[in-house]
């Protein structure tokens, strides 16, 4: 109710002001959308024309009547004659940046933070709305809002949890956007991804899984040694353990090293030799999987992606069998998980969506790019291409989770997908200049 009454007297002021003072031509037409308040804020450059704005969403779209909160969205304005962007995150959205899309076709952008993350948070969090069903909604809302304005070609995109929102809302509102290009996108196929699995079995060199391997296993090895420093780190960043025990946390961390090792772009002449010193060792460790990730802070930072991930999305969960006789403080069996649900809470598993999505896939995909780094663990979940389909795929060789862009991609590369925007947008688009 307060929020409600807080964005009421934002509305009311901002009807007062525009009465009272000149407007933009832009700001004249944000007001006349419903469900929206908005400020200017600051963009990247002084030439950027940025909006901060919050969107009335039903918390239940097939029920209104049970309330609502406000999405932050950021507007980026190019012109009225431009494409828009709209950019699915699949977390919060704490600041706002231009994605590479929106630079390169020097277009709007709307960048959409996800339901129940960050700003955009109801009153009282019920998880049941927590759906990818509502998340669409949500964003299918916002494109008939800002539709309003911007009447030129629509592109949606999304990196990694985004770039799955961006596939998701494509299945559930194809003729919402003309484009999709989903960048380092997972789609997985059940609750503990089996895929990931066969991909730290087989990337890269043996001699470099092995020294993974061997690594992994010196650090359970050696815990007496190493639980009093990750201690002292705890508690110098101020980390608490209370979702997970310290030394759950470090067995985590340990397991986590061979999918974060990859999804990264981690060196394998990094990895420590076995006379390095312990201290560098954990230095190493924290460096590349970190405890912090499984501290109580992160825990409470992505609360909604585990539920999603427990519930709708699927996850991944960690091998234990290699390392029989380490584990003091987590299950061999069942496989522990990495979706660390809210308040520990008991998450049922529909695969209903995920199902439906790889039977989507198989009739054939229309005008999307697919973006993936070839060394990035979540390449596992890749969408596969198909045959026929009217869309584009790039694994990229070398690439990981984090430099998986058309930015970093062959001069060829980007020649093929700056030509493939050209042609479905209509539009030209810059040459290849590097």
């Amino acid at each position: 109710m307060k929020k409600w009454l807080i964005a009421t007297l934002a509305l009311i002021m901002g009807w007062t002001s525009l009465q009272a003072q000149s407007v933009s031509p832009l700001e004249a037409k944000l007001y006349g959308l419903p469900d929206v308040i908005f400020e200017e804020t600051q963009g990247m450059t002084p030439e950027q024309v940025v909006y901060k704005c919050y969107v009335k969403q039903p918390i239940d779209h097939t029920a209104p009547e049970k309330g609502h909160f406000y999405q932050k969205v950021y507007l980026l304005h190019a012109g009225y004659d431009r494409p828009t962007v709209i950019n699915t995150s699949g977390y919060s959205s704490s600041r706002f940046y231009p994605t590479e899309l929106s630079m390169l076709l020097q277009a709007n952008q709307l960048m959409v933070e996800h339901r129940f993350f960050g700003e955009s948070m109801p009153e009282t969090l019920d998880y049941q709305y927590l759906t990818m069903e509502q998340a669409t909604a949500d964003l299918h809302h916002v494109r008939e809002l800002f539709g309003q304005i911007y009447d030129q070609k629509w592109i949606s995109t999304g990196v990694s949890k985004g770039g799955m929102t961006t596939i998701i809302y494509r299945y559930f509102y194809p003729e919402d956007v003309d484009v999709s290009v989903p960048y380092v996108a997972p789609i997985n196929q059940a609750f503990e991804e089996p895929r990931i699995y066969e991909f730290l079995d087989t990337v890269g060199t043996a001699e470099c899984r092995d020294a993974i391997m061997a690594f992994q296993k010196r650090m359970l090895k050696k815990r007496k040694e190493v639980l009093p420093l990750l201690k002292a780190y705890a508690k110098g960043a101020k980390l608490e353990f209370d979702y997970l025990t310290l030394e759950q946390a470090f067995e985590f961390a340990v397991l986590e090293y061979s999918f974060s090792f990859w999804q990264w772009g981690s060196n394998c002449a990094d990895i420590p030799e076995k006379s390095a010193s312990i201290e560098e060792q954990v230095e190493y460790l924290l460096d590349v999987s970190g405890i912090d990730f499984f501290a109580d802070q992160s825990m409470v930072d992505f609360a909604s992606h585990y539920y999603q991930s427990a519930n709708q999305l699927g996850y991944y969960g960690y091998e234990t069998e290699d390392f029989k006789g380490l584990l003091k403080a987590l299950p061999m069996q069942p496989h522990p998980h990495a979706a660390f649900t809210p308040d520990s809470m008991e998450v049922k598993y529909d695969g209903t969506l995920l199902d439906n999505l790889h039977k989507w896939f198989a009739t054939g995909l229309d005008q999307f790019i697919f973006i993936y780094g070839a060394n990035d663990t979540w390449s596992a979940s890749a969408v596969q291409p198909v045959d026929g389909a009217a869309s584009k795929w790039y694994f990229m060789e070398g690439k990981h989770h984090g430099n998986a862009r058309i930015y970093f991609m062959t001069r060829e590369e980007k020649q093929e997908v700056f030509q493939t925007l050209s042609e479905w947008l209509e539009i030209p688009v810059p040459a290849v200049t590097q």
